[in-house]
């Protein structure tokens, strides 16, 4: 009796072991599940504050050398601009040429009336003639009078008076004959012609006009291949550019157009004053290009590129990402914790699509160069590299 109720005590003992065990194992069996749930729940929680973040595009800035480069406003003008004016008055009777297209040298231009011009000339030449008659005549007295004097028929003294008539007839006929190559030269300019080469204007008197000397503008003409672009520097932008500008210092110039698109050939310097207008604080410049097809007008308004030398140790930065604020220019920054700071800069002159940063980044630097406008400092975003293509586009 004593060993069967020793067995149902031991059987007890181990009914409740293995309650124990079992306890002990869901318990561990809880522990674990819950840890790897608490876990799942944590990166899930990361993943979400991650998304929630703004995704910039950022590029690291290099120092490089730089153009020299300082846009301004120019004028075009053509080479040469020749005003057209009559060397005789009278009355207008004719255009002889087109408006608008391409003359020649010596081309004729106008007529004005050649019919007073012409009796100019037959009198002029009557009177060469009649004077050339008296000439003669005068000669042949003068041999007569030698004949005579040296057989002592005449004196002397009557010797001498057809000599003087002599010389004083033939000083007449000599003024006689400028009259009529004056009288000649008057007619011809009765037909004006081109002086220059060029593209001929529009004629500003009409058929029918009374034009005076010199004092009556016809027409202009100019030639524009080539052609001028003129424009000034201030001295405070010829500081930005190294000083003043000379044929030699200036390594390029280039025209923008009105429409946007670039000039495809470049120009050189073909004048430099070398003082400062004092009225206006600039240095006056002109600049020669190449016009073969006619693209460049006279009277049009471009902007011009100056570049003269080079910068130093510079940065260039896509132009949208930098910002101009009272204060100055600034560009955003993302620092070793994904953090945006305002950085403000010095910037100089456009390098095609890029600012020229002077001072205010270093190598290294990550600068972002899009979702700007979503920007503010200390707030922690997602920086992405940019393609370095893409930002060179």
């Amino acid at each position: 009796m004593k060993l069967i109720i020793r067995f149902i005590n031991i059987k007890q003992r181990c009914i409740t072991c293995t309650y124990s065990f079992l306890l002990v194992d869901f318990l561990l069996m809880s522990i674990l599940l819950l840890g790897g749930c608490s876990g799942t729940y944590s990166d899930e929680n990361q993943t979400a504050a991650e998304q929630d973040l703004l995704v910039v595009t950022v590029m690291k800035v290099l120092s490089v050398n730089a153009p020299r480069i300082f846009e301004t406003i120019g004028q075009i003008e053509g080479a040469k601009e020749v005003e057209v004016r009559p060397r005789v008055g009278g009355i207008l009777l004719k255009h002889l040429y087109e408006e608008g297209v391409d003359v020649e040298i010596n081309q004729p231009l106008f007529l004005i009336d050649p019919v007073p011009y012409e009796i100019a000339l037959q009198r002029a030449r009557a009177q060469f003639a009649e004077q050339q008659a008296m000439v003669t005549d005068a000669e042949r007295e003068v041999q007569r009078m030698k004949r005579l004097l040296a057989e002592k028929f005449v004196s002397q003294r009557m010797f001498d008076s057809a000599a003087t008539t002599l010389a004083i007839n033939t000083a007449t006929l000599k003024n006689a004959l400028e009259v009529v190559k004056q009288a000649q030269l008057n007619l011809s300019y009765t037909r004006v012609t081109a002086p220059v080469s060029g593209v001929s204007g529009r004629a500003r008197l009409s058929e029918g006009s009374l034009v005076e000397a010199q004092n009556s503008l016809l027409t202009s003409i100019q030639q524009i291949a080539p052609i001028w672009a003129r424009f000034s520097l201030s001295d405070h932008e010829l500081l930005r550019l190294g000083g003043q500008l000379t044929e030699q210092t200036v390594t390029s110039v280039r025209l923008i157009l009105p429409d946007g698109s670039t000039y495809p050939l470049p120009g050189k310097i073909n004048f430099a004053a070398s003082s400062i207008d004092p009225t206006l604080g600039t240095q006056q410049l002109r600049a020669e290009f190449a016009n073969p097809d006619r693209r460049l007008l006279p009277g049009q308004f471009v902007r011009v590129h100056i570049q003269s030398g080079e910068y130093q140790d510079v940065f260039l930065v896509p132009q949208p990402a930098v910002l101009a604020g009272d204060t100055g220019k600034h560009v955003y920054l993302v620092n070793e914790r994904n953090e945006v700071i305002m950085q403000p800069v010095q910037a100089g002159d456009w390098a095609d699509k890029d600012w020229i940063i002077l001072d205010g980044l270093k190598n290294g630097d990550r600068v972002i160069i899009d979702n700007l406008i979503k920007l503010r400092s200390g707030m922690t975003v997602v920086p992405q590299l940019a393609d370095h293509a893409a930002t060179a586009g």
